[in-house]
């Protein structure tokens, strides 16, 4: 089976639900994406590839998602180093922020340098509302990207790519192609022309889990639904396809023509 794609407004719209009706909050959203993103680097990069992970981060929602994969990285064994350098006057992305250097995770501010010496890296600088020109100072990150051998991993749309066309046709991202991709309730119409490893990733425990049912005495032994971001109701609305994920899993691969693996 083929998943489909959810374009930039439904994806927008999605969210808005998801804080509206679905009773989420933003962190919890983010929290939940950045958790996916973690566990999609570490199925494609075990720690004994390496453990520098170089997290490039806009100053968005997907940096926000990748503040909160550097977290976990850390707390899994890796050595994350964070590229921000536009920091949100947000107090989420402040936060989200003040828990790495808790950590000690390093921020840097020369993203070359840092590359340097990574073993991966992880593209977490714009989402699926990118559109227009690439601005300072990311055009050379977005180049650097491309140009290296360290493998690279990005959060639902690799950066500058356009969510609907993929690649820009020239300038800065036209020769841009990670090797990994994790995208977020579902993939984004871009992927038609990637041609890496895909995951789909970001999920929760709906209220009609039996977990809860334990919590309530109950005996009901009936197995954890396996479809847990989004509600049946609301993957029909937007019409779309939510994965089955297994046990723990917060990431499930997927062939590039959108078959699970």
């Amino acid at each position: 089976m083929a998943f489909k794609t959810l374009g930039a407004k439904a994806a927008a719209a999605l969210d808005r639900e998801l804080m509206s009706t679905g009773a989420f909050s933003i962190d919890q959203l983010m929290e939940l994406a950045g958790l996916s993103v973690s566990q999609a680097v570490y199925r494609v990069h075990p720690i004994h590839k390496g453990r520098r992970v170089l997290v490039a981060v806009g100053p968005g929602n997907n940096g926000g998602d990748g503040l909160v994969a550097a977290r976990h990285l850390r707390h899994y064994g890796y050595h994350p180093t964070v590229y921000y350098p536009k920091r949100s006057k947000n107090e989420l992305y402040q936060r989200l922020a003040k828990q790495l250097e808790d950590l000690d995770v390093p921020f840097v501010d020369d993203f070359p340098k840092a590359l340097s010496s990574a073993d991966h890296v992880v593209d977490a600088i714009f989402g699926f509302s990118f559109s227009g020109e690439v601005r300072e100072p990311f055009p050379a990150v977005i180049n650097a990207m491309a140009e290296t051998k360290i493998p690279v991993t990005s959060v639902d749309a690799p950066s500058s790519w356009d969510i609907e066309e993929g690649p820009p046709k020239s300038g800065v991202g036209s020769n841009f192609h990670p090797n990994f991709l994790i995208s977020l309730t579902a993939p984004k119409p871009l992927v038609k022309h990637f041609k890496g490893r895909h995951f789909i990733g970001g999920r929760c425990v709906p209220k009609t889990s039996p977990i809860l049912f334990v919590f309530l005495g109950t005996t009901d032994s009936s197995p954890p639904p396996k479809k847990r971001f989004v509600t049946p109701a609301i993957a029909a609305k937007y019409d779309f396809d939510v994965p089955e994920y297994e046990g723990l899993d917060q990431v499930v691969e997927v062939g590039s023509g959108g078959q699970k693996l």
